[in-house]
């Protein structure tokens, strides 16, 4: 008698395969933001800021100051994987014992579970691309932060020059600290998300490979072999790189302003591996997943970007 490895994963029960597509991206798994995990349709991200509440003593009761609301709402849009393919090729190479000898080989859980972890990779890989420069227009996506904050007129906008080397890089980052709010710079929780290539023109440039004031030989006169993947810093501001970042792309901002949004225990998640051999005789395997994602951010003003 053959054995079949359809399996689901429905709901709640999918959560942790979710979670493994969702949240192992880079930006959310080094924690550069905040995550919303459990959103059933949409939420509001309440915002409060407030001014001139301290005023000199008196004995009567005056209500002076303003605090302003800020609300954004997160909507997390439904996506899905639909994956088909042969079990034959694993016959001889990927434990062919424990894929039975009926002729309906059943495919090894073991594939079975490298299976969704191979398609949790990319879906992590594709959602990573999505949080900052997603397009909605696009299948398969939804809209990033770059794409959110370009359109909204309350941002605070830096254009960059054609292209960031090592010989601008420490200029350019200058002039995003710059356009920082004073009333933010200096918070625990700022950050400078910078693209791939300007950390690497970062980098250089403190390994003297530019004209950046710290010399020929660079840093400690160790050239680039002073930084080992460890934290970098500009103006006391902390940077995180962020590999969804196109080039020459940076975002200033909070971390506790940019979110993430999921539903891991939506009724909708789905994570489901289909035998097929069940019902039209086939050796193909069907691997199905269904979930939720979008991003948004709080307070436009305390955002810089650099594009």
């Amino acid at each position: 008698m053959a054995l079949t490895i359809t399996s689901t994963y429905a709901g709640e029960f999918s959560g942790k395969y979710i979670a493994a597509a969702l949240l192992s991206g880079s930006t959310i798994d080094n924690g550069g933001i905040e995550v919303m995990p459990n959103i059933k349709f949409k939420e509001v991200i309440q915002k409060v800021d407030t001014s001139g509440l301290i005023v000199d003593s008196s004995c009567d009761f005056t209500n002076v100051g303003s605090v302003t609301l800020t609300e954004r709402i997160i909507q997390p849009e439904e996506f899905q994987v639909n994956l088909e393919l042969c079990k034959t090729p694993f016959i001889s190479n990927w434990g062919a014992q424990s894929m039975g000898y009926s002729a309906f080989d059943q495919l090894p859980p073991t594939f079975a579970e490298f299976l969704i972890a191979h398609v949790s990779a990319e879906v992590a890989q594709k959602t990573e691309q999505n949080i900052w420069n997603g397009a909605n227009a696009v299948v398969g996506s939804f809209d990033g932060f770059v794409p959110l904050m370009t359109a909204d007129a309350a941002t605070i906008k830096v254009v960059a020059p054609a292209a960031v080397d090592a010989a601008n890089v420490i200029a350019e980052l200058g002039r995003i600290v710059d356009a920082i709010p004073s009333a933010l710079y200096g918070k625990e929780d700022m950050y400078l998300y910078i693209s791939q290539n300007i950390a690497r023109a970062y980098v250089r440039a403190l390994g003297g490979f530019a004209a950046a004031g710290v010399g020929a030989n660079g840093v400690n006169n160790e050239g680039t072999q002073w930084w080992n993947n460890g934290a970098l810093t500009f103006d006391g501001v902390k940077i995180f790189v962020a590999q969804g970042l196109p080039d020459d792309h940076a975002v200033a901002a909070q971390k506790s302003n940019l979110y993430f949004g999921t539903g891991l225990l939506n009724d909708m998640n789905l994570v489901k591996t289909l035998d097929m051999a069940d019902l039209d005789g086939s050796q193909n395997v069907r691997v199905i997943m269904r979930f939720t994602a979008a991003v948004q951010y709080g307070i436009s003003q305390d955002i810089v970007l650099y594009s």
